[in-house]
């Protein structure tokens, strides 16, 4: 029997994991990456080039990561694709149209119940996916190898498969203020991916601002790679902290295993002496040519400046995050359903089987693609995982990754590891409602705008123009304060501004029926009778150059001549050591490494290839 042949996009935690999984199905597996190296953010690697003694320096979980990157690579039934990029999913004629979802968060569709701190669930019935057994095949999926994004050369290829999982990740979101746009002002995801990647400080003496945890692992790496960090800010007040970390604590039982690497960021901090202050946010940029100096103020529990709060710190440099935007232009291109969060700007909510697996995200956006408890989108062959469906971390992506990558490669859905996957995950979409909750955007940010500050930067758009366009009933369409204001118009193509000028229509007050806002459901049309207008819907998903886009391209090769014995697809024989019931919270996403499920099935490669998806549960 031929194995299926399973695409993987993104090699971050979940794409490994959903690789790792489908290898183990019995699977031939295409894993595509536009980085040099696997790892994604979360274990973003120095280049080989720069034969690195120590690479786990910076690095948390790195010894069970080299682990499952050598056995995922070595293994003869996987295919990796490294600096490739794919700029578009071509739909087949024949599949049948995306299924919407039952509702939006708060309107009745949900179900879990909302409670007051935090959102709903936002998984329909069954049937707001489709079958259990999909018809239709995966979009054909078009590739750029052999380099970089911004360089030349690159081969025009095709790709088709079985099925696809789409581990696509996120990136920064970053508020606007005046002067964010001056140069020396970094994104932290940025900032971080430069001393982890290549071991450069963005300056001499910066200051980390904005919300979430993320910005203490972001302070750690520039102070390993030998910036000042003068000091990190929390927009949120204690108060608002307090209460989402302390509400229910038993529940963070099952995130034990976060405390050491907690520690060692607040080890690092505290050996270096950088203060880290609540409540209080960077709400101006200074400098000719560019940031001096940056403006820190004391905010209120929804981010409103406490007047006479202001105080001045001189910098080179400035690293902001104000939580993730998922990167959803190939779901969207797809067809994928997305799912929104309960109306509340700046929330989101991730789908699951159960109550508890809603969470916030704090993105901005809003939407998050719509899966059911296998992963499986609402088009045929096409399956999600890792941040594109909510922001709950690594060890919940790679549990949703280890899900995917089992279900696409027709794994048996009766595996008892399948069991401590979901587990996992739904304890890490626990932990991202909790997160949300502790972690909000306020709703009072725009009153840090100015009418000249920028909120477009690629195309110089100012907050004034945005507040005209929206206060005009015959420019209030989306489409038409793009074309109007030109924001999202740029290079960037409103990857970064898109979720801000959508937020900022929503607050302002923009009319429901002339477009679609944030949490639309998936085929609703516009005004002008258009597909939906969001800030993820891009033809082409990465850049490209004419004569790339003009050459023609050629299938990717077939199935590779050395495919192993074991390649056929199978059920393992999947047992769970007595020592680690699978009752117990010890088989958690992030688990120590110890108490790893078992399979019996042989592997291909003398003890280097992949035994069982679940043992995903343990990195």
């Amino acid at each position: 029997m031929t194995p299926r042949h399973v695409g993987v996009v993104g090699a971050g935690p979940a794409g490994l994991a959903a690789a790792y999984a489908a290898l183990a199905a019995g699977a031939r597996v295409t894993l595509i990456d536009a980085a040099e190296q696997p790892g994604g953010q979360y274990h973003r690697m120095l280049p080989e080039a720069y034969a690195a003694e120590r690479p786990e320096r910076l690095q948390h979980g790195w010894q069970e990561f080299e682990r499952r990157r050598r056995q995922v690579l070595s293994h003869p039934r996987c295919s990796w694709l490294p600096e490739t990029s794919v700029w578009a999913l071509e739909r087949h004629e024949a599949n049948p149209e995306p299924a919407a979802p039952a509702a939006s968060v708060g309107q009745g569709g949900a179900t879990g119940p909302a409670d007051a701190t935090g959102p709903a669930d936002a998984t329909g019935p069954a049937d707001a996916i489709g079958p259990a057994e999909p018809t239709g095949r995966a979009p054909r999926v078009h590739l750029l190898c052999g380099g970089p994004a911004d360089g030349s050369g690159r081969v025009r290829r095709t790709l088709d498969v079985d099925a696809l999982v789409l581990a696509t990740g996120a990136h920064d979101r970053v508020l606007p203020f005046p002067g964010w746009q001056l140069p020396g002002v970094f994104s932290a995801g940025a900032a971080q991916a430069l001393a982890k990647g290549e071991r450069v400080v963005v300056g001499e003496r910066v200051v980390i601002a904005g919300s979430g945890p993320f910005l203490l692992p972001v302070a750690a790496s520039l102070l390993e790679a030998g910036s000042t960090v003068l000091e990190v800010l929390e927009a949120n007040t204690a108060g608002t902290v307090a209460q989402g970390w302390g509400s229910r604590p038993w529940e963070l039982a099952a995130q034990l295993a976060k405390t050491p690497e907690l520690a060692d960021y607040t080890a690092v901090m505290a050996r270096h002496r950088v203060p880290y202050r609540l409540g209080r946010a960077v709400v101006e940029a200074r400098g000719e040519g560019r940031v001096e100096e940056v403006v820190t103020a004391r905010l209120r529990p929804d981010w409103s400046v406490v007047d006479g709060s202001e105080r001045t710190v001189p910098v080179d440099a400035l690293c902001i995050s104000h939580g993730f935007s998922p990167q959803l232009e190939l779901p969207v291109a797809a067809g994928c359903a997305l799912h929104g969060g309960r109306g509340r700007p700046g929330s989101g909510s991730r789908s699951g089987s159960g109550p508890e697996s809603g969470s916030g995200t704090g993105s901005g956006t809003g939407e998050f693609v719509l899966v059911d408890d296998e992963q499986r989108t609402s088009v045929p062959g096409v399956f999600a995982a890792g941040e594109v469906t909510g922001i709950a971390g690594a060890p919940a992506a790679r549990a949703e990754g280890a899900v995917a990558g089992w279900s696409a490669a027709g794994g048996d859905r009766s595996a008892r590891a399948l069991r401590v996957l979901r587990r996992s995950r739904d304890q890490g979409r626990a932990f991202a409602r909790r997160l949300a909750r502790a972690h909000p955007i306020g709703a009072g940010w725009p009153g840090w705008l100015r009418a000249d500050t920028v909120v477009c930067r690629c195309e110089e758009t100012d907050f004034g123009a945005l507040c005209t366009a929206f206060g005009s009933e015959a420019e209030a369409s989306p489409r038409v304060v793009k074309l109007g204001t030109r924001a999202g118009l740029g290079p960037c193509q409103a990857r970064i501004c898109g979720p801000t000028v959508s937020e900022l229509r929503d607050r302002l007050g923009a009319r429901p029926d002339a477009g679609p806002i944030p949490g639309h459901r998936p085929g609703e049309r516009s005004a002008e009778g258009l597909p939906a207008a969001t800030p993820h819907r891009r033809p082409i998903a990465q850049p490209l150059r004419l004569g790339e886009l003009a050459a023609s391209p050629a299938p990717w090769g077939a199935a590779p001549s050395d495919t192993a014995p074991d390649a056929t697809p199978g059920t393992p024989d999947i047992t769970i050591p007595d020592a680690v019931p699978d009752t117990t919270p010890d088989t958690a996403a992030d688990a120590t490494p110890g108490t790893a499920l078992d399979a019996t099935t042989p592997v291909a490669a003398e003890g280097t290839g992949p035994t069982d998806p679940s043992e995903e549960s343990t990195s």
